[in-house]
């Protein structure tokens, strides 16, 4: 008994050395060496002479050293006797393609192709390995063969993400679409697959030639999955107007008749500031919906499209649909949300404070969802902060954040906690709640908590008076309250008397917004280009190259300049917030295709 386990455990500490040998080898082959790699594939290739998996590492790393003829010896060697690995026979051809001797290599492809005769499924892993060695008409041919001989076995989306590879994207286009009617389980990824195809310029060839193979199947086979298709081709172009006219005729003459397809277009049309097609959209989807919440949730996005106009001229007018909106289905559960925008847009917009507070009070009475009562009471503090009604909205968001800790609204009322305490000058306690919130699970609320408390620190250091966070403080809150014009003069009032101070910079980049929000480009873009100047290795270098990268591209029709400065980002600020958004910009103004 005692000789077994020694045996056992002598055999388990081989298998161990063994598996180090693999593992090793394997690291030393990534990084490039592949002369150690080499040893060690060698000594584990003593111990597993007939384990494909351990011969064609080896012959890997033989082929990256040129050593051809000791991988042509180990693979010939394996390929005798009856019961050999398809693999093996690919293995030996592509070795005598880099020898140099292709009609050798044809041989050997023909003769693993061969072996589907007897067993179809080979073709699984023949494909495979014809794939990774770009060997694609040997891979046509073992799909196509196997399925000739097994109707049960389907290699279509293989066969048509390698004619793909091979340029014949009409041919890929049909086969994919094809798969997409039998099986439509698979068109996530499929559309993954096309995306590399189909970009957002509607001019380019796989754009043009992907409509005409759509619109050939329209007509031939009258199938709303082709209007589906014809949908996701525009959004991927970006044109949401197209794309709700596909929607509508799916929409029609679809038997579920969902309209959440074309909800989540409108989603997208606001998303990219396509708000014609957006009211367009939810206009459709107030006449169509037989869903309370829908109507009301597509009621209340006109309003705030209306909103978002930022025209005082058609405030009386917004206030009376918000209140045509509450008339018609009543002051209830079922417009919580209505009822707390529409105080913001009292209190924000109107100036009616006293009457949003009396609405918000109302509406907690009838909330019983405490994630609701959150929102409603979050809402009444930020107006509580709008009167400057400090210690009244620190009430709130205390509450919030006590009874939703471990949620994110818990962390964004803890955050607003600190921007209401560094509003009223409480510098110490904002800071407190700060420091708890960098690690915070929404990355947006850690990302604002870490400026501010930026601000916060790089200020009260060296200033022991505070005299010109306070000030920017009140600036901020002034900009809060919609008070631009004094909030820009308190700036200009901090960079004339606090020169040279570490707040500069932070006021060059709120009157930066502040000028912009009011449609005074040029002013912006010059205090952009002071940071940029002045503050080239301050942690506000990356928000100025993209605010006004944005500007340029947006609102100056610069787009060249505009590329300039996200390159900026992508190649100098790769830690920046707004890296993700930067190379998307950078890609859409070059003309990229997106990954």
């Amino acid at each position: 008994m005692r000789t077994l386990i020694i045996f056992i455990l002598i055999l388990l500490a081989n298998f161990e050395s063994y598996a180090q040998d693999q593992i090793i080898a394997r690291q030393y082959f990534e990084e490039g060496n592949f002369e150690k790699a080499v040893v060690y594939y060698e000594r584990f290739y003593k111990n597993n002479p007939h384990n494909s998996g351990v011969i064609v590492p080896l012959v890997e790393t033989y082929q990256q050293l040129e050593r051809y003829k000791e991988a042509e010896a180990l693979l010939l060697d394996a390929a005798k006797g009856d019961k050999v690995n398809p693999v093996i026979y690919v293995e030996v051809g592509y070795n005598y393609h880099l020898m140099g001797n292709d009609n050798k290599a044809n041989t050997y492809y023909d003769k693993a192709i061969s072996l589907i005769d007897n067993n179809p499924n080979y073709a699984y892993i023949l494909g495979r390995t014809f794939r990774s060695k770009t060997l694609l008409d040997q891979a046509i041919s073992s799909y196509k063969k196997a399925m000739q001989l097994n109707d049960q076995l389907n290699f279509n989306y293989d066969l048509a993400t390698i004619y793909g590879e091979r340029g014949e994207v009409e041919l890929m286009y049909t086969m994919f679409l094809e798969l997409i009617k039998k099986s439509p389980n698979l068109a996530p990824t499929i559309k993954r697959n096309l995306n590399r195809f189909v970009t957002e310029d509607p001019e380019s060839e796989n754009n043009i030639l992907f409509k005409k193979t759509l619109l050939r199947k329209t007509q031939s086979d009258p199938d709303v999955l082709w209007n589906e298709m014809l949908s996701w081709m525009f959004v991927q172009q970006k044109d949401y107007r197209n794309a709700f006219v596909q929607q509508k005729a799916v929409y029609k003459r679809s038997q579920a008749s969902s309209l959440q397809n074309i909800v989540d277009l409108g989603v997208l049309a606001l998303e990219y500031k396509d708000e014609d097609t957006a009211r367009a959209i939810y206009e459709f989807v107030i006449e169509q919906s037989t869903d309370l919440q829908l109507t009301i949730q597509a009621k209340l996005t006109l309003i705030n499209l209306k909103i978002s106009e930022g025209e005082k001229g058609k405030y009386n007018s917004i206030k009376k649909d918000f209140e045509d909106l509450l008339n018609e289905y009543g002051n209830t559960v079922n417009t919580l949300v209505v009822q707390s925008q529409y105080a913001k847009f009292l209190a924000f917009q109107l100036g009616e404070s006293s009457n949003a507070h009396q609405l918000l009070r109302q509406a907690l009475t009838l909330s019983k969802d405490r994630f609701m009562q959150a929102q409603l009471k979050i809402t009444l503090a930020d107006i509580l902060v709008y009167d400057e009604k400090f210690n009244q909205a620190l009430i709130y968001y205390t509450q919030v954040q006590k009874d939703l800790k471990n949620d994110v609204r818990g962390q964004y009322a803890r955050f607003k906690v600190a921007q209401t305490s560094f509003y009223k000058g409480d510098f110490a306690w904002a800071e407190t709640q700060l420091n708890v919130l960098k690690s915070s699970t929404s990355q947006l609320i850690a990302n604002d908590a870490l400026e501010l408390k930026l601000l916060i620190s790089d200020n009260i250091q060296k200033d022991s008076t505070h005299t010109a966070l306070k000030l920017y403080a009140r600036a901020d809150l002034l900009a809060y309250q919609n008070n631009t014009e004094q909030s820009i003069n308190i700036l200009h009032e901090i960079l004339e008397n606090h020169k040279g101070d570490a707040i500069e910079d932070e006021a060059l980049l709120k009157l930066g917004e502040l000028y912009e929000k009011s449609k005074q480009f040029d002013k912006a873009v010059m205090n952009y280009e002071k940071i940029i100047a002045f503050y080239p290795d301050g942690i506000l270098m990356d928000d100025a190259l993209f605010h006004l990268g944005v500007l340029n591209f947006e609102k100056r029709n610069m787009p060249e300049e505009a590329k300039k400065l996200l390159e900026r980002i992508i190649f100098e600020h790769q830690d920046s917030i707004y890296f993700v958004q930067a190379r998307e910009l950078y890609r859409a103004i070059r003309g990229d295709q997106l990954e």
